[in-house]
């Protein structure tokens, strides 16, 4: 690896951890710094150049480009997920590979409950309809287009209790909602939130199930239309965690027949969402853009990490490494 000063450190794809409102001198202290705000297709290996040290968050890093870029000795995921990396042929190139394991706990955790009181007071929909002069012109002194839901006393089953399943939990139960989780590792500190319980519990007893669990090929497809049966009637559906946990016409069947009451995701199966997705469609869906993780404090906390995961592989001792 080359003297500091002359270490060549390239990102990628930045601008989604910091549009401009962080900083990137900790990476500039550390070296030669080039960033892109998005790269793809043919610029990637040409940007990536002679390149010691990459940095990516959902810009693919192949076979192909790692052959191509001899130089490359690290490469750091500004991300939890690292499966854009090829870690196999990182590993035969050794090329050092780290990711971002905790970061956004909080914020996710966060996230869910808000999906879920948005389905419960459809807060941003009666704002637009009162600056509509629909509060002006009323009959009587109040009125709502939805149900209004009260929490307190409601089950909330989680799938995936681990530390944003256990804050999620930590905030229902705050709220005044029985919690009931599953979980293959059962986590001591999840049981002074809730209860473990079995998957076919989860389904028969939760008035709102919130998914938290890694994508699997135990979990993808977990919420289809043979799980959704042995559900209550009227339940209400989280994801914030991957796309793919939901086979997503068999969830926009049961929106629209109304044997799920509403959902809240935050990530579908292919992102961006294609316009095709059944979901777009689907009644009572509340659809947002992957932006749990997405606080400014949380992207300072990757941020923060990151910079200290290329600190440590540059002084020989690797952190939060993967593959």
């Amino acid at each position: 690896m080359s003297h500091k000063a002359d270490l060549k450190i390239v990102c990628l794809d930045g601008y989604t951890e910091n549009p401009g409102d962080l900083s990137w001198d900790g990476f500039k202290a550390l070296g030669d710094f080039t960033i892109y705000d998005r790269t793809s297709g043919s610029d990637i290996i040409p940007r990536i150049g002679s390149a010691e040290a990459i940095l990516t968050n959902k810009t693919p890093i192949s076979r192909t480009t790692l052959e191509a870029c001899p130089n490359l000795r690290y490469i750091g995921v500004l991300a939890t997920g690292y499966n854009v990396v090829d870690t196999d042929a990182a590993k035969e190139q050794g090329v050092t590979v780290t990711n971002i394991p905790t970061y956004g706990t909080s914020a996710v955790g966060q996230f869910a409950i808000a999906l879920l009181l948005e389905i419960c007071h459809r807060i941003g929909h009666h704002s637009e309809a009162v600056r509509k002069g629909r509060w002006e012109n009323c009959d009587d002194f109040c009125f709502w287009d939805y149900p209004l839901i009260e929490l307190a006393g409601k089950t909330m089953g989680i799938i995936g209790f681990g530390r944003i399943g256990q804050v999620t939990g930590t905030i229902a139960k705050a709220l005044g909602m029985k919690v009931i989780a599953y979980d293959e590792a059962k986590n001591t500190s999840g049981q002074a939130i809730g209860d473990y319980v079995s998957l076919d519990t989860i389904f028969a007893q939760s008035d709102v199930i919130s998914l938290h669990c890694p994508l699997l090929p135990s979990t993808q497809g977990l919420i289809n239309k043979n799980t959704i049966p042995k559900m209550k009637d009227g339940v209400i559906i989280l994801n914030n965690s991957r796309g793919p946990l939901i086979v997503e016409q068999d969830l926009a069947d049961a929106l629209n027949s109304g044997k799920v009451y509403a959902a809240g995701v935050d990530v579908v199966s292919s992102e961006p969402i294609k316009a095709d997705n059944p979901l777009l469609k689907a009644k009572n869906c509340i659809i947002t853009p992957h932006i749990s993780w997405a606080s400014k404090e949380s992207r300072k906390r990757l941020m923060d990490i990151a910079v200290g995961n290329l600190s440590a592989f540059l002084q020989g001792k690797p952190v939060n490494t993967v593959g």
